[in-house]
């Protein structure tokens, strides 16, 4: 498998990878993808990294790098949307994927890399773990749409 950054050929592929983290997610359009995509590249070291196998994206995850003001001014990481197509899981792709998005984050600056989970499954926990990341803090959040339904 080849990790990359994806790139601008890579939004329709990303999309349809997107529908094996949750099926009943909303869509997001080509053009809003590609406006978002943009956004986040502003962030410097903020990236959306991708696992590749031939032509196919098989595995991506999103980090965001976030400019801070405590810790000396050292930036902190944010990994979200982490994914692995459905017939290629249980391969090590999406924890390569962590592992190179966990690089990148320190090669950022960054004091620390985060990733929350919704899921209850102590499968997806477990995967967790394996790629590095402990248990250590709690969480909250105020929503304005609900939560994905495949969470339990």
């Amino acid at each position: 498998m080849r990790i990359r950054i994806i790139d601008d050929a890579d939004i329709r592929k990303l999309l349809e990878l997107y529908r094996h983290l949750d099926p009943d997610d909303k869509e997001t359009t080509t053009e809003d993808a590609r406006k978002n995509w943009e956004s986040l590249k502003r962030y410097p070291g903020s990236e959306i990294i991708v696992g590749c196998l031939d032509n196919e994206l098989v595995t991506t995850c999103t980090l965001v790098v976030i400019p801070n003001l405590t810790r000396g001014g050292a930036s902190y990481a944010l990994i979200e949307n982490v994914v692995t197509h459905t017939a290629y899981r249980k391969r090590g792709y999406g924890k390569a994927v962590l592992q190179e998005a966990v690089e990148a984050a320190w090669r950022a600056g960054c004091y620390k890399v985060m990733l929350l989970t919704g899921s209850k499954r102590c499968a997806v926990h477990k995967f967790y773990q394996e790629a590095g990341f402990e248990q250590n803090k709690t969480g909250f959040q105020i929503r304005r749409i609900p939560p994905r339904s495949s969470l339990t």
